[in-house]
């Protein structure tokens, strides 16, 4: 694995991807000040500076045939680490590579403060890898790792960081995926399960096969039709097609759509048809979504302009909280809301609602795929949902305390072949 201490307690050694760094840990910090022994006031000491010290990129596999989440520690000099993930498209492995081979080594000796420069530079050092897909995702990890060191190094949680909350308890939507390939009554079993736990909207996902379009928009409307039987005619209900249909096809799913009052229709086309997503706009007073498949604060450009009313960018594909960042200043710049996508359940979730508690003038729910207490067994304080609602406290970071008895049965360490060449 990429980090091994030593037994002093004044001394870590850490191994960062075939790279040994030998660093002393600060003792008590020395402030200058009143009280501080003189000179400008909160000035800390040049020695007591933070530094990173390692760089930990693993699988997390959680058996029983799921998806293993890829995860990236990034430790300081004084032994405190921050915790990431990368997008669990192909298990991450990808943006496990990137970050060990690519990224590990910029990162060594770099300040873990400086979240916006250090992605910078990471981003220009090795554009060509991407700039899209897995190369945003390892940005997003060591992004999203830095934020969570960040706040504990500063004892404070990333959603004060990030300015301060607008609201600490988050309602959220179930995201309620698999319909395209159940009944209607089996659909609506589904949504009846997912009421129980309180959400404030549902939306009806149909995981299309990419490949083909408008395979059942009868069907689709008839799922649609009744599910909002179901809930009444007032419970908010989103539709997302995930890229399954023409632009014929689209259109008329939409006025069916807008007919029961959805609040919004998302990915209705494929996603790198910009002219589709126009012409379906155009077409529908519906709300209509995307960007969970953009990763570049360009590519939301793109779809802002061709008319997407509400773009969706996810925070472990887009840069982490700096990407994303930049791309709610955007749609704001634009009058356009910005709606999160996330389903990853739980170092993913817990950032995406930190970020939420802090995007300004925010009024939808937060997007959740859970409950998936699998994941919760690695964590001894997870954010679990209460009477519908997830609630962010004062912990430092992302306020999740890993168990690492428990992780140490799941990880598996990634081996770079750059680092051992």
């Amino acid at each position: 694995m990429c980090r091994k201490r030593s037994s002093s307690a004044k001394r870590a050694s850490v191994v960062a991807c075939g790279s040994t760094r030998t660093t002393t840990i600060p003792g008590t910090p020395r402030r200058y000040g009143p009280g501080g022994g003189g000179g400008p006031p909160n000035e800390w000491a040049k020695e007591d500076e933070v530094k990173i010290a390692g760089v930990e990129p693993f699988h997390v596999d959680w058996g029983g045939g799921r998806s293993r989440s890829a995860w990236v520690r990034i430790w300081s000099d004084a032994g405190v680490y921050g915790l990431g993930e990368a997008s669990p498209m192909v298990h991450g492995n990808a943006s496990l590579e990137i970050i060990a081979g690519a990224l590990a080594p910029m990162l060594l000796g770099a300040d873990p403060l400086e979240a916006r420069v250090i992605q910078d530079r990471l981003f220009h050092q090795h554009i060509k890898l991407g700039p899209e897909g897995a190369y945003a995702g390892a940005l997003a990890a060591v992004d999203i790792a830095l934020w969570d060191l960040q706040g504990k190094v500063l004892g404070q949680p990333v959603w004060k960081l990030l300015g301060g909350a607008w609201r600490r308890e988050l309602p959220f939507y179930a995201s309620i995926g698999g319909n395209g390939q159940r009944s209607v009554d089996e659909v609506c079993r589904v949504v009846e399960k997912w009421l129980e736990l309180g959400p404030a909207q549902v939306k009806i996902r149909f995981d299309a096969d990419k490949t083909a379009r408008d395979t059942d928009l009868t069907g689709d409307i008839a799922k649609a039709r009744a599910v909002r039987k179901l809930v009444g005619d007032h419970f908010p209900l989103a539709f997302d097609s995930n890229n399954g249909y023409s632009v014929q096809g689209a259109i008329r799913v939409g006025r069916a759509l807008e007919e029961l009052g959805y609040v919004w229709f998302e990915e209705p086309v494929q996603h790198y048809h910009i002219d589709s997503f126009t012409k379906v706009a155009a077409a529908l007073d519906i709300a209509v979504s995307a960007g969970e498949q953009e990763y570049t604060l360009q590519g939301i450009k793109r779809l802002i302009e061709a008319g997407v009313d509400i773009v969706q960018p996810d925070i472990v594909k887009t840069g982490g909280f700096t990407g994303l960042g930049d791309m709610a200043a955007l749609a704001r710049a634009y009058g356009v809301d910005l709606v999160p996508h996330q389903t990853q359940p739980s170092i993913g979730h817990t950032a995406n609602l930190h970020f939420v508690a802090a995007l300004t003038h925010s009024h939808y729910p937060a997007e959740y795929n859970g409950p998936y207490q699998v994941q919760d067994a690695v964590f001894k304080t997870p954010v679990r949902l209460a009477h519908g609602k997830f609630s962010l406290t004062d912990a430092p970071g992302l306020g999740l305390e890993v168990d690492e008895g428990e992780l140490r049965k799941r990880m598996v360490p990634w081996t770079s072949s750059a680092a051992s060449s």
